[in-house]
């Protein structure tokens, strides 16, 4: 794995812990859906794509110089969570992921979704 060397350029969102957090469980939610065939075709490229879209989302608004541009990136970052959550239910249903893998995934989420609605509330609250 490629890592940032001594004095490389970082860029803002790589300082962000809710990007680090995002990052490290869409590593994880992409072993979860390479290692279980069974998820349905679709229902795999949607949570791939959300998941994904997290980490996007967190970076692209960091980028922003206005803090309405900012709280829109995360609020969708935000929305993408959700959706991760729902089509987590959805693998569940299907009887496609173990209870405790749920649990835990579902709780990283929650963390990820308050951390990003701190941020989105910082936006709205800050000087503008």
């Amino acid at each position: 794995m490629l890592t940032p060397t001594q004095g490389a350029v970082m860029f803002d969102f790589e300082n962000l812990e809710v990007y680090k957090k995002a990052k490290t469980l869409n590593k994880e939610i992409l072993v979860f859906l390479r290692d279980n065939k069974q998820i349905d075709n679709y229902v795999r490229d949607q949570l791939k794509r959300a998941s994904i879209s997290i980490v996007l989302n967190i970076a692209e608004g960091s980028g922003k110089f206005s803090k309405p541009d900012k709280s829109n990136f995360y609020t969708i970052s935000r929305g993408s969570v959700y959706e991760c959550v729902s089509l987590l239910e959805i693998i569940a249903d299907d009887n496609n992921i173990e209870q405790k893998k749920f649990d835990y995934y579902k709780s990283q989420y929650e963390t990820i979704s308050k951390m990003l609605m701190g941020l989105i509330k910082s936006q709205n609250t800050a000087k503008k």
